[in-house]
């Protein structure tokens, strides 16, 4: 049998855009950090890894295509809640007793999307001018690092506000600011080292 190879960029691609989603969703909850008691949405706890995949993509498939992708996710987080939304204003079955639940959860996506498109388009463009700076002057591991710092504390600060500000009191907005912050920089510091094992797939002025 022929030996089957991963294609990187196209996992890599591929599982950017699925944390995107995930994190979408599981940000409609608010949890408490154990130990730290601060308050955090659930979608921190998946979205710092979207910081470290992108830049696998900008390795393998240059700036050109990181950019592109970084917009696809946008549209599709945007499908995504048109959907939600599509299907909720649907009448529901009489025998299917969840449609309460179903607009508690899923609606209120819709502002966590908004937020999460502007933050993600900020703070992942920022992401790629960074590392791109960073990658052509050191190397590729001070990239991902000084990238996804740059990127981790846009997002944080800029999907907070809008998508919790004057919904949730402000201490707790603080608090789940600083929570992104302090997660999102432990997981992405630890996936850093992983970008060793991407190969460079594009020419050094595609990076």
């Amino acid at each position: 049998m022929k030996k089957i190879k991963l294609n990187i960029p196209l996992f890599s691609s591929s599982l950017y855009v699925a944390c995107q989603l995930i994190a979408n969703v599981l940000s409609t909850k608010i949890t408490v950090l154990p130990w730290l008691g601060l308050a955090v949405d659930g979608g921190t706890i998946i979205y710092p890894l979207t910081f470290t995949v992108r830049d696998f993509v900008h390795k393998t498939w240059g700036k050109k295509n990181a950019r592109q992708l970084i917009f696809i996710a946008a549209f599709l987080n945007l499908l995504m809640f048109g959907l939600f939304w599509a299907i909720g204003k649907m009448t529901p079955d009489p025998a299917w007793g969840f449609q309460e639940a179903y607009e508690k959860i899923l609606l209120p996506v819709g502002r966590i999307v908004a937020a999460s498109i502007v933050a993600q388009i900020i703070s992942e463009l920022i992401d790629t001018e960074i590392f791109s700076f960073v990658y052509k002057k050191f190397s590729d591991v001070a990239a991902v690092f000084f990238s996804n710092l740059g990127g981790l504390i846009a997002d944080s600060v800029i999907f907070s506000l809008i998508a919790f500000l004057f919904a949730m009191p402000l201490a707790t907005v603080i608090e789940i600011i600083i929570a992104n912050i302090l997660i999102k920089l432990a997981i992405s510091t630890l996936s850093t080292p992983f970008i060793k094992l991407v190969p460079r797939k594009v020419s050094f002025e595609e990076i």
